[in-house]
């Protein structure tokens, strides 16, 4: 018996090499650029030094862990970055949920494609061109906003350095960058619906908002578990780009977040040791949260990552 299946696996593997080979590939770039560089989280515990390197610089131990939680500013930071992931969560998951079921629902084929390319198309946009034409609408100066006020004898506002307005426009623009984008795996776990249920449900006389309780919420249930635990798992995840683009003087106490402090240390002022010890707290906090939130999802539905 081991000797025949050593020999189909043998000739399994002589007639789909070349499909190993192809997959060689960015397997040996994953490891490359993903696993080689965690070795280099070790410079967390050490007071590193690029000259005599990661070899022979200082252990220190947690110093720079206490560092950073002993940081004047570090639960402002930590706030920051928590709530501004939590409500971007709250206010932009179920947005791509809305539009996929929205779509569904749409008989037409060509107003589908245009409404789908439309609110697919701000993907495309870079962030650094959506926080330009954020600015083009609400800056003091030129700003569309302001220059209506101005024309209709009002006061302009400078609100980009309002704090209160900065986490909404963060938010607003999110959703309008990603959920067209967030909204083709659900249309993806949608049309994988068996026809017969929506026959089945038109012949015992259900509405629109019933097969979407009935039939297309519960067939998309794994795909919305799984999404929410990976975007639960990243809330203290955050693009540093968009942030700068967004922070000013008047915001900074709501702007702040880890990644634009780890920018500044670790890039700006070249204290790497203490940036990648945030980077490491950061990491261990969203793993507890991923395990957090994926124990209790799949208790609770049934579905999970592991």
């Amino acid at each position: 018996m081991n000797k025949n299946r050593k020999a189909k696996e043998s000739v399994g593997f002589t007639r789909t090499w070349q499909l190993y080979v192809f997959s060689l590939v960015p397997v040996v770039i994953f490891i490359i650029f993903n696993y080689i560089p965690i070795a280099g989280n070790i410079i967390a515990f050490q007071n590193f030094s690029a000259r005599r390197g990661l070899l022979y610089s200082e252990f220190v131990g947690l110093k720079y862990f206490k560092q950073f939680f002993d940081n004047p500013q570090f639960w402002q930071m930590l706030r920051n970055t928590f709530l501004l992931n939590l409500y971007g969560l709250l206010w932009g998951f179920p947005f791509p949920v809305a539009l996929a079921l929205g779509f569904n629902e749409l008989s037409g084929r060509r107003v589908k494609k245009a409404l789908q390319t439309i609110t697919y198309a701000p993907y495309f946009i870079s962030t650094v061109v959506m926080a330009g034409i954020v600015l083009q609408i609400f800056s003091y100066h030129f700003g569309v906003v302001n220059s209506f006020l101005r024309l209709i004898g009002k006061e302009p506002v400078d609100l980009l350095i309002r704090p209160s307005f900065f986490r909404p426009v963060m938010i607003i623009s999110g959703i309008w960058q990603w959920a067209g984008y967030s909204s083709v795996l659900y249309i993806a776990a949608l049309s994988a619906v068996d026809p017969s249920l929506y026959e089945a449900a038109f012949i015992d006389g259900a509405s629109r908002l019933q097969k979407v309780r009935h039939i297309d919420l519960p067939s998309i249930l794994p795909t919305l578990v799984i999404t929410l635990i990976l975007n639960v798992g990243n809330l203290l995840n955050l693009s540093d780009e968009k942030v700068l683009l967004f922070q000013y003087g008047g915001n900074y106490s709501v702007s702040e977040t880890i990644a634009t402090y780890v920018y500044k240390i670790g890039i700006q002022q070249a204290q790497f040791s203490l940036s990648t010890a945030i980077g490491l707290f950061n990491a261990a906090v969203n793993f507890a949260m991923l395990y957090s939130i994926n124990f209790i999802l799949k208790r609770a539905s049934g579905t999970g990552l592991i």
